[in-house]
């Protein structure tokens, strides 16, 4: 049996966050897929409170929240350090891993909106793009030389921003609006770590997303609420 597992959605960048951590540190792991629609007992009774995901279960014992997860692996385990070992620049980097958290509602539910709601979320997203942009003036990692927590809290708007600009046609990251998140993102791509363990089937997640963007317009116009209800459902379930 493996001491650790991992309960997760494959879309979610939450899950992914702490696939990097696990893969960095030369962590072996047991993944289980969980059904957002019928959520196993062990992920019900490892975590009672949100009933969500990511899990990750090492000895018997359910650590949940992903940036929680993220802290517990580099503590935990031997390997590469993720988060810095300068008290100051550990403390740079919760504090930007948690202004992309606070963010990332607006992000993902922008492409999920019509009409005024949808110019309104562009604006909030567009907003925090900004911060960001001025805060990667020169850098090519947040916080340090060296990829490490914070970029792995960043993977929303570092990888799956670009798919939900695909998805809807809402394009909101320009590398004139936003020049050096722009150059950071192509980096951040193509930075080792992130490359080698990009998430899996690019064309899947596209195809996922584009669908909720598909549903979110038929919800619109014909104001069909079961729609609406099921992508209330989705919107939850993604930070889950």
């Amino acid at each position: 049996m493996a001491q650790v597992k991992l309960l997760g959605f494959w879309y979610s960048p939450f899950t992914h966050r702490v696939e990097w951590a696990l893969k960095i540190k030369g962590v072996e792991y047991e993944y289980i897929e969980e059904d957002r629609n019928n959520k196993s007992s062990l992920l019900l009774e490892s975590n009672p409170i949100h009933k969500k995901v990511p899990v990750l279960i090492h000895n018997g014992k359910p650590i949940c929240e992903s940036m929680v997860i993220l802290e517990y692996i580099d503590e935990t385990f031997e390997g590469p350090s993720i988060l810095p070992k300068d008290p100051y620049d550990r403390a740079l980097a919760r504090f930007w891993a948690k202004f992309l958290d606070d963010k990332v509602p607006a992000v993902v539910s922008t492409f999920l909106r019509v009409g005024e709601e949808r110019e309104k979320g562009k604006e909030d997203v567009c907003e925090m793009l900004k911060v960001v942009d001025n805060e990667l003036k020169d850098k090519k990692f947040f916080v340090g030389d060296k990829f490490g927590f914070v970029d792995m809290a960043a993977n929303l708007i570092g990888l799956w921003l670009g798919i939900f600009q695909e998805a809807s046609g809402v394009v909101l990251a320009t590398s004139e609006n936003f020049p050096n998140f722009c150059a950071w993102r192509d980096e951040y791509i193509n930075c080792s770590q992130v490359k080698e363990y990009l998430p899996p089937r690019r064309e899947d997640l596209l195809a996922f997303y584009q669908a909720r963007v598909q549903l979110a317009a038929v919800s619109a116009s014909t104001k069909n609420e079961c729609i609406l209800i099921h992508l209330m459902k989705f919107q939850i379930m993604f930070w889950e």
